[in-house]
């Protein structure tokens, strides 16, 4: 089941081009990061992918078991036009909470703080990304590093001491730090993470 009034927000956002998070390629971060990744058999999952720009250029690195999810169909339609090879059954149009699956391999791109910042929300974030993975896998990508004020909007961010407060329960930190790499309008604003899934 996937909620509706979630569903149609983030449709609706799309409709109005209301996407400031889509920079339009996928980012320098993950690219690099992509670019020294051997086994191209293993399994990934990009969760509220958005127009999964990542996933288009996993494609067509050659890594075959790459799975977007996202609970607006749009962007999803949207990857499969601009790739018409990408296989129909790794696009996952799903709660993500409520997937089930097993991964080697999650990249984050602006997810985490596209929920609302709650202490449910985020330990819940966590907790997920942990169940999903499987033993050893690895959760990495991006979290912004702006202040979370009272009455903040999308995107949320927060300190690397809080986000370290959720994923350090179920994962070890191989890095966590500030993004050398980041695209222009977004340096000194992210945080670039590895984490491993505990045992």
């Amino acid at each position: 089941m996937i909620d509706k009034e979630q569903e149609q927000y983030w449709s609706q956002r799309y409709v109005d081009n209301s996407t400031g998070w889509d920079i339009g390629y996928a980012s320098t971060p993950l690219v690099e990061y992509i670019d020294q990744l051997e086994d191209k058999s293993i399994r990934i999952l990009i969760p509220g992918a958005g127009n999964a720009y990542e996933a288009e250029y996993l494609f067509q690195q050659g890594f075959s078991n790459v799975f977007v999810l996202d609970i607006s169909e749009l962007p999803l339609k949207a990857l499969k036009e601009r790739v018409p090879g990408f296989p129909e059954a790794q696009l996952l149009h799903e709660d993500f909470f409520k997937h089930e699956g097993t991964y080697d391999l999650i990249l984050e791109q602006t997810f985490f703080c596209s929920f609302e910042p709650t202490q449910e929300n985020r330990s819940g974030y966590a907790k997920k990304m942990s169940e999903l993975l499987a033993p050893g896998g690895k959760l990495v990508g991006l979290w912004f590093k702006h202040p979370l004020f009272e009455g903040a909007k999308r995107p949320f961010g927060g300190k690397k001491r809080e986000y370290l407060g959720y994923l350090e329960l179920f994962f070890t930190v191989k890095v966590f730090e500030d993004c050398s790499n980041s695209i222009k309008p977004r340096q000194g604003n992210e945080l670039f993470g590895i984490f491993i899934k505990k045992e």
